[in-house]
């Protein structure tokens, strides 16, 4: 089967799922780098689709993109500026899931477990059920978190680098890879948990606020 038939068929189950579980589906008048978008409250949620193939029970995501250059095709991976949103189709499972641009790292894949490590490890992987596909809503959410958190208190009251990463998630996703998140908070990310929406606690490192940070 050729690429063009495979990635028809990854955008048409795709678009099929989100009309199912009631979202609005846009799609460009003219090309964009974007295959769909999303109507989430006024805010438009841009998506690219992709197929994505198994390899023995990891599912394999790809943000990856070839553009056109007066040399040929320049590979190349998607950034934020461009898509908001991968969305992938496993045809093997005939699932589709969501994964948000910035989670993809500077090689463009992402690889989803279906199970667990042998040997229980959770930090830095990624479980293909923490990214269904109707979990796109949570985006909004997010962005109105960081929103409240942010204006919550004055700048000057946090001891937190300007430039720290903060990441919004909700409370049974923290609960369902609270390692993971105690890791990344140890590392020097800001992590704000919501219950129903709203910010309801915070987790960082201790370091900066002792002065023990190197």
């Amino acid at each position: 089967m050729d690429s063009n038939r495979i990635g028809a068929i990854a955008e048409s189950a795709i678009a099929a799922e989100f009309v199912q579980l009631g979202f609005h589906v846009l799609w460009p008048f003219v090309a964009e780098r974007y295959d769909m978008a999303l109507d989430l409250g006024g805010r438009l949620v841009r998506i690219q689709c992709k197929s994505a193939p198994m390899r023995g029970d990891v599912i394999v995501v790809r943000a990856r993109t070839n553009r056109r250059a007066p040399e040929g095709f320049r590979p190349g991976t998607y950034t934020a500026d461009e898509v908001d949103v991968i969305a992938a189709y496993a045809p093997a499972i005939k699932r589709c899931f969501a994964i948000p641009i910035e989670t993809f790292g500077e090689s463009g894949s992402l690889y989803l477990r279906r199970s667990a490590a042998r040997n229980g490890q959770r930090a830095g992987l990624h479980f293909a059920d923490d990214y269904p596909l109707g979990a796109i809503a949570q985006l909004e959410e997010r962005c109105d978190g960081i929103a409240e958190v942010v204006g919550s208190s004055p700048t000057s009251s946090t001891l937190e680098p300007a430039h720290a990463a903060q990441t919004v998630v909700g409370a049974h996703e923290f609960r369902n890879r609270f390692g993971w998140y105690m890791e990344r908070a140890a590392a020097g990310e800001a992590i704000i948990v919501t219950r129903r929406g709203k910010p309801h606690l915070r987790l960082s490192s201790v370091a900066p606020q002792l002065g023990l940070a190197a």
